[in-house]
């Protein structure tokens, strides 16, 4: 690495797989061990948190010493390459650490990965995870006492007819030398996953039709193997969304126009079943209100995977189950290449009245499906500021919020997004116009509105 190339990974700043510290203390072995658990990473010694070069005071013997309190301080114990740089004659030292094959590493005993620009102490159940993912093994791989003769004839009926029917496996006359073949039984031993898959596993999906946070109108436990399981989910979703007829094209044949994508709705369920933690006891619970839907989900987000790598595309696809990833990939029903939000975005392109989001909870996954309408009146019923509040009147507010979370929108498109008239919004265009909330933007024939204030 030459010095202008030293300056600018400076220049970039801290990061998941870069940290900068004035000396060598503690906090830099904490943050090797935890690039070891990541994907690798470096330290710079000798750079302040503002990104400029105080430089470090070192002779022959400090990098030694340096390296032997790593190794020391480190199980299994790790070494990192070490390089000196000298910047207006200061000089820094570079400690770069590749991830480890085999994890986790600790410092001290305790246990600590990288997420975006800092260090995450690791709980026992992280630790577990990690040491299963990094010898390719998964909770669903465990052994169970369950008898294949007690698995369920109906749900294994259906996975060999979906999986045949999708050409990704050819089955013999013996299912059971199938599931073996697939490494679902192992040595005889029914596997967790065969039991979530097939059988009477004691976990349950949770579903609620709410017209109020506390008033519910319909209720399903389902206890079913997995297999069927999302059947009569997403049967039972169905049901209590709305469903409306479009007709297109130079024919007369309709065409169902559901409230949300039901592609989307399924590939969010499948997800929170496939990457579900099996170790907590909570349900995998689905709320459906008139105008969204919310699917809470027990277990982290893997690794060191973020929403906004989720929604950039920009990350590498993990399994928490492996097994139970395999057998919904060989029924059709996913893919295993980190492709499914790619998808989710192209199904909600032609539900432009909808936003989705994910968020990463304390020990869960949620997923958020809602109108743009009931969003713009949450925001309503929020406390706005006292400008805005003595100023427009409700319908002016909400053609406001709009246009602050839908930019360069023409007033057709508010139109219809809103369900307001076309007049009407006209003339709360005109008002916030007048009154200087929004401008014009774009050309007369395709442009929109933006906010100003």
């Amino acid at each position: 690495m030459n010095r202008e190339t030293l300056e600018n990974l400076i220049n970039r700043g801290e990061s998941e797989m870069l940290e900068f510290k004035q000396t060598f203390n503690k906090s830099v072995i904490e943050t090797l061990v935890a690039f070891s658990n990541t994907r690798g990473g470096s330290v710079l010694i000798g750079i302040s948190n503002d990104r400029h070069v105080v430089g470090v005071s070192i002779n022959n013997e400090t990098i030694q010493k340096w390296i032997n309190e790593i190794k020391q301080n480190t199980s299994p114990a790790i070494f990192p390459i070490v390089d000196v740089f000298e910047v207006g004659g200061k000089k820094i030292v570079k400690l770069q650490i590749n991830e480890f094959p085999i994890k986790p590493v600790a410092y001290k005993d305790r246990y600590f990965c990288r997420k975006q620009n800092s260090n995450h102490k690791l709980s026992i159940d992280e630790i577990a995870e990690l040491r299963f993912f990094s010898l390719s093994y998964s909770f669903d791989s465990y052994e169970v006492n369950t008898g294949f003769e007690e698995l369920d004839n109906t749900a294994l009926q259906y996975f060999k007819e979906t999986v045949t029917a999708n050409k990704r496996f050819e089955f013999s006359k013996d299912i059971k030398a199938d599931l073996i073949k697939l490494g679902i039984i192992k040595k005889d031993k029914l596997t967790r996953a065969a039991e979530l898959l097939f059988g009477l596993h004691h976990t349950n999906i949770h579903i609620g039709r709410f017209k109020t946070p506390t008033t519910i109108i319909d209720d399903l436990m389902i206890r079913s193997p997995l297999i069927l399981a999302v059947n009569e989910a997403m049967d039972f979703i169905k049901k209590n969304i709305r469903v409306g007829f479009e007709f297109g094209g130079e024919t007369t044949k309709r065409t169902e126009k559901w409230q949300y994508p039901i592609p989307a709705i399924r590939e969010f369920l499948l997800n929170a079943i496939v990457h579900r933690d099996y170790t907590n006891p909570t349900d995998l619970i689905i709320k459906i209100y008139d105008e969204s839907i919310e699917i809470t989900n027990p277990g982290k987000l893997m690794g060191d995977l973020t929403v906004e790598k989720l929604f950039s595309g920009n990350y590498v696809s993990i399994h928490r189950n492996k097994l139970l990833t395999e057998a919904f990939y060989l029924t059709g029903d996913i893919e295993k290449y980190g492709t499914g939000f790619k998808r989710i975005k192209d199904w909600f392109k032609n539900y432009p009245n909808l936003n989705y989001q994910v968020n990463s909870l304390q020990d869960f996954v949620q997923v958020t499906i809602e109108s743009i309408s009931k969003k713009i009146n949450d925001e309503l019923n929020d406390e706005l500021n006292d400008e805005l509040n003595d100023e427009l009147n409700k319908g002016q507010k909400a053609v406001y919020i709009y246009i602050k979370n839908n930019k360069g929108k023409q007033l057709k498109d508010i139109s219809k997004d809103l369900n307001m008239p076309y007049g009407t919004v006209d003339r709360h265009i005109r008002v916030l116009l007048n009154k200087k909330y929004i401008k014009r933007v774009g050309s007369k024939k395709t442009g929109g509105y933006n906010v100003i204030k």
